[in-house]
């Protein structure tokens, strides 16, 4: 068994069925020749993701191990690594209130030994993305440093950028991926520009959901991603009185969630432009649990919906069912959008 294998089955089992939860369920779907790749990008974004979000640590040393980490993937340094992987397991490990991400942080090193068992042209994509997903969370750090006041984004730019830089990427790196591993992964004649640009609106559509949901969650933890340029009524009200007036969230709230659904729109273009059959449905799994999650939303009264809806694991079974049938076709697929809706 070749080392490429053993990494996969070690940590692209239980690990990360533990900590990717819902989406393990896309992972396990996917083809072969890119479910490796995929797995193992997934595995070290969350490893930044926990690694940045243990508020216990202090944001001085996080920013510190973020920028270590994204070097450690441009360039190999085993001295450096040691350093690094010793400081998740003995900062951040003990802290982790969730046992599988206490396991992350504490196999961090192994998952950079996957990392360099790939061949290079792959190695290259995973490094692009890993580094548009770490500035996300340094900005994420920067912005909210959680010991004060509520801080918000400024403006749409912002909040269009931030989700780029942890979702929107993925969109592009899956999308590169496929086109470089799996020939056939396209419909003929799909323009692979047009692909990515689709591909980066639904990974932002996937995390707008995320940030629609957890406006209360946010709120708790200092961070209020709604732009301010968008509710202030006067220079340095806080985003705290502005979170508290549900009269004030709701339309913005809903302004986002158009926008949200735009971007899923594209995420549903994306998914009939896919030809390998086992792609285009995991694909489209995270796809329409976005839209079911966005129409449950809608349908929870304010300010439930705002307080971590999330659809029930009957709806995600129905969900993988009805996926089957639902991407087979365009047609198929507007059906369900349109009655999910």
């Amino acid at each position: 068994m070749t080392d490429e294998s053993s990494y996969e089955r070690e940590l692209g089992g239980q690990l990360l069925a533990s900590v990717s939860r819902s989406f393990y369920l896309t992972l396990r779907a996917l083809p072969k020749e890119v479910r490796e790749p995929i797995s193992l990008a997934y595995l070290l974004a969350r490893t930044a993701d926990t690694l940045a979000d243990t508020a216990a640590v202090s944001a001085q040393l996080r920013l510190a191990l973020l920028a270590d980490y994204a070097g450690l993937l441009a360039q190999r340094d085993e001295a450096r690594e040691v350093a690094w992987s010793m400081a998740l397991e003995r900062d951040f490990a003990p802290l982790q209130t969730d046992a599988a991400e206490a396991r992350l942080m504490q196999r961090a090193r192994q998952g950079l030994a996957w990392f360099w068992s790939l061949d290079e042209a792959t190695r290259t994509l995973v490094t692009a993305v890993l580094r548009e997903i770490i500035s996300g969370q340094v900005l994420d750090i920067e912005r909210f440093p959680g010991d004060g006041p509520v801080a918000s984004l400024r403006d749409a730019a912002e909040l269009e950028d931030y989700t780029w830089r942890v979702a929107g990427c993925v969109g592009a790196f899956w999308t590169d991926l496929c086109a470089l591993r799996l020939p056939d992964a396209f419909v003929e004649g799909a323009v692979l520009e047009d692909l990515r640009s689709d591909g980066t609106r639904l990974g932002k559509g996937l995390q707008l959901v995320n940030i629609l949901r957890d406006v209360a969650k946010d709120r708790a933890l200092g961070r209020c991603y709604l732009p301010a340029e968008q509710w202030e009524k006067s220079d340095g009200e806080s985003a705290e009185t502005f979170l508290r007036d549900p009269g004030r969230v709701t339309p913005l709230w809903d302004h986002w969630a158009q926008v949200c659904e735009t971007h899923l729109e594209a995420g549903a273009r994306y998914v009939v432009q896919v030809r390998d059959g086992k792609l285009r449905y995991a694909t489209a799994l995270p796809l329409m649990l976005a839209w079911r999650t966005l129409a449950r939303m809608r349908q929870t009264a304010v300010p439930g919906r705002w307080l971590g809806v999330k659809v029930s694991r009957l709806e995600v079974a129905r969900v993988l069912a009805e996926a089957v049938t639902a991407c087979r076709s365009e047609e198929a697929l507007e059906r369900w959008i349109d009655r999910v809706r």
